[in-house]
Formats: structure tokens, sequence, C-alpha cells
């Protein structure tokens, strides 16, 4: 994937929309790169902070994990822990932020905004998905990009094609979204950053669109949000 990365990269989007998955495949991109990365979970709308799936995995890759103390319980408990702050505060570490799904879940990124738009070193990139049912053209598509730009007091810079059916995705799903993905791009006016490609369909997919804009995308939290 060729791209740029800001110090704080923040993915929001539908519910379903595969936000979680990528972004733990983008922090992994960015270990990868050498970079120091934080992980910040901030969906206080679903109790069971699905990144924290995956917790065991990051820590082995050196990747550290936010979340709250009650991720993977049934306990519904709004809080967030005070550490989360660290991602505001700490300029040396790259931090990816997955914010929850819609505009409810977006409420609670509002407490960081202002920090993240003085440093204004951030991206905040929507995740889209054309195969569920309130996203599935670009009109409704953009109506929760509109609604939760208006509950975090922030507006989206870019977008990422994630268009799948988990297993059941082939190669012509991914590329037969591009034209969606491509819409929803136009009437926003955001670019599309890049489109997500399940690992072992990788090269399938790069062969008939390139790998410029792609990627892969190989961990996979245990629940997709």
């Amino acid at each position: 994937m060729d791209y740029q990365p800001k110090r704080v990269t923040l993915f929001a989007g539908h519910y379903g929309s595969g936000k979680t998955n990528i972004a733990l495949n983008f922090a992994l991109w960015l270990k990868n790169l050498g970079k120091d990365v934080t992980v910040a979970d901030l969906d206080i709308v679903n109790p069971y902070f699905r990144s924290a799936d995956s917790r065991d995995e990051l820590n082995k890759l050196g990747i550290r994990l936010i979340s709250s103390e009650y991720a993977g319980s049934n306990v519904d408990f709004p809080a967030l822990p005070g550490e989360m702050y660290a991602v505001t505060e700490d300029k040396s570490n790259y931090a990816v932020m997955d914010i929850g799904g819609d505009d409810r879940g977006a409420y609670a990124l509002g407490r960081y905004t202002e920090a993240l738009l003085s440093e204004n070193n951030y991206e905040m990139i929507f995740v889209i998905n054309k195969f569920r049912p309130l996203t599935k053209n670009a009109s409704l598509t953009l109506e929760v990009l509109s609604e939760i730009e208006t509950a975090c007091g922030m507006k989206f810079t870019g977008i990422v094609n994630n268009s799948n059916l988990g297993s059941l995705t082939s190669v012509e799903d991914i590329v037969d979204s591009f034209s969606y993905a491509n819409e929803v791009s136009e009437l926003s006016g955001l670019p599309v950053l890049f489109t997500s490609v399940r690992e072992d369909l990788f090269e399938e997919v790069a062969e008939k669109v390139g790998k410029e804009k792609l990627l892969p995308l190989k961990l996979q939290s245990k629940i997709v949000d």
C-alpha cells in the first residue's frame, strides 16, 4: 500500500462496516513500517469492545491496546480509561483510533476533538461496505457520513473501501465495489485511500486493479463489528 500516514488515524463507519478489523490491520501495517503503535478502542456503544478480541495477538506484535476494563464482558458501562488521553498527549507514538459505529459511537470522540484539531496531524477515515443494508448505495452511505461528522465535530479526510461478504467474498465482489466507492468519493469530495482485500484474495485482485491502493487483511477480530 502506497500511503503516507499521519500520526493519528481514526476509523469510523456504519455498524458492520468492518472498521475494527481495518483499524487492527492498519496498526499492523504501521508496526511493519517500524512505528511505535497504540490502538485506542473508543467504542462505548458496544459493551464488547471488539478490538480487545485481538489483545493477545497485538501484545505479541508489540502494539499497545487501550480499551475499557470491561472489554469482553457483559457489562454495559460507557466509560473510557484515563490513559486514553495518551493518544493526544504522547506525540512520539502513532495512534490508531477505532471509533464506535454511527453517530452514537462518534460522540465519544468529542472529548479528544479539540486536541486532535489543534495538533492537525490526523487522518479521519470513513469505512464503507456496499454489502451492508444501510450503506448499500452512495446516497445512504453519505447520510451515515454526515451523521458521524455532526456527532464528533470532525470532518472525514478519506475513505477506505471495505466492501465484503466475509468468508463468501469473491474477487469479483471486490472489483465490482470500486464503482460504488468511486461514486461515494465523487459525491463527498473525499479520496478513496485504499481498498481492503482478504489476504488469500490479494494477488488475484491485484492482478486486476494493481497493488498501489490495496491493504491485505491479516488480523481478524473474533467478532466483526
